[in-house]
């Protein structure tokens, strides 16, 4: 996955610092942000192909923050991770435009293979806008 480049927003340092070190291992640009408000001020000026955007987060949450992003990059695939207790939450997500959810704690390899989908979906949307 050399070239790609995840976001991942969680307030919740050891796991951030965890799933972003995992990432580049496996030669995944992975960038880890700590709030909502955070990540929007840094896609302004950065590109991310998919972005890993936990529900759960003081002040502006990850449904908010999704909201905001989907209006500024309608095309940018978001993962909720969501808590066992709100998946209606990553559902809620997922009707505002997001990937997919991931209930937390997140197995790896799920979210690897939920990275890859979202990152091939993006692909053909941006295929598509190149044809038309």
């Amino acid at each position: 996955m050399e070239g790609f480049r995840v976001l991942v927003v969680d307030d919740e340092t050891d796991f951030l610092e965890t799933i972003v070190k995992r990432l580049r291992k496996r030669k995944v640009d992975a960038v880890g942000l700590t709030s909502g408000v955070e990540a929007l001020k840094y896609l302004e000026k950065e590109h991310f192909d998919v972005v890993i955007l936990d529900v759960r987060m003081p002040g502006l949450d990850g449904i908010e923050t999704l909201k905001e992003m989907k209006k500024k990059r309608p095309l940018m695939e978001v993962i909720m991770l969501t808590g066992h207790a709100s998946v209606e939450s990553g559902m809620q997500g997922m009707q505002l435009g997001a990937f997919d959810y991931v209930i937390k704690p997140a197995d790896f390899d799920e979210l690897m293979e939920k990275i890859r989908q979202a990152r091939e979906r993006k692909s053909i949307h941006e295929e598509k806008l190149r044809r038309s």
